[in-house]
């Protein structure tokens, strides 16, 4: 495919810690790490400024742990614990390919995390930098969707791209209803009327008052990311200016 030039100069990624297991039940698969920091590198290469948050889920779920019987407080600062590991881990795959990266954390370890600040975030962006931001919000109760929506707001990112397992956001679950209908374009409106399950409600509001577009694609299709960036057609944009 030729170079294109990039619609969106700055976006937040958000992906799953699931995004990283690959087809192992837990952790991190070593060659999926390096398959995903290889489809990112692309991304600098069309110079673009890019704000990543990963999830835990691949390690430890907070909704799972109050599942048994954890308390529901601690059990979010595990998941948060969670995505520094995976933070680091993505940080290193950059670098592994020639991609300069940071790592800024809700939560400060001195000398293994920098906390994180929006002049700090923004100024390693504009240096070159893929600044990987972990620990969610700092707070339980919220999200890894949250803690993407509000990053990206505080970074000033044009978008938010939301990497799923499946290739745009649905009437119903795909894998259980086969007729369900893709969506190219939703607004923030029909999202919360017809309660889909976009991201959760605190993300998709946030969103909305502060007009982000918010675009759900697959990651696990090849070269989607960059066509992501280069304003084709892929998955579902929800507010924003709707691609005819």
């Amino acid at each position: 495919m030729a170079e294109e030039a990039p619609r969106y100069r700055r976006i937040l990624l958000k992906l799953s810690g699931e995004a990283l297991m690959g087809s192992a039940a837990y952790g991190i698969d070593p060659i999926v790490l390096s398959s995903l920091a290889k489809e990112l590198s692309q991304l600098r290469n069309l110079g673009v400024q890019v704000g990543i948050v990963i999830g835990g889920g691949n390690i430890f779920r907070g909704v799972a742990g109050v599942a048994q019987g954890f308390d529901r407080v601690r059990a979010d600062q595990m998941g948060m614990l969670a995505t520094m590991i995976n933070a680091l881990a993505l940080s290193e795959a950059l670098l592994s390919h020639a991609v300069p990266a940071k790592v800024l954390s809700a939560y400060e370890i001195r000398g293994v995390l920098d906390p994180f600040s929006k002049e700090k975030a923004v100024s390693f962006l504009e240096e070159g930098y893929f600044v990987v931001l972990a620990a969610g919000t700092g707070n339980p109760f919220f999200t890894t969707d949250t803690a993407a929506t509000l990053r990206a707001l505080e970074i000033e990112a044009e978008i938010l791209f939301k990497a799923t397992k499946v290739d745009g956001v649905y009437s119903a679950d795909p894998v259980k209803d086969p007729t369900a209908q893709k969506f190219d374009y939703l607004s923030y409106e029909e999202v919360l009327a017809r309660n889909l399950r976009v991201m959760d409600l605190t993300a998709i509001s946030l969103a909305k008052d502060h007009n982000l577009p918010v675009l759900v694609f697959s990651m696990q299709e090849p070269g989607n990311i960059v066509k992501a960036v280069c304003g084709e057609k892929v998955g579902t944009l929800v507010g924003g200016e709707r691609h005819d």
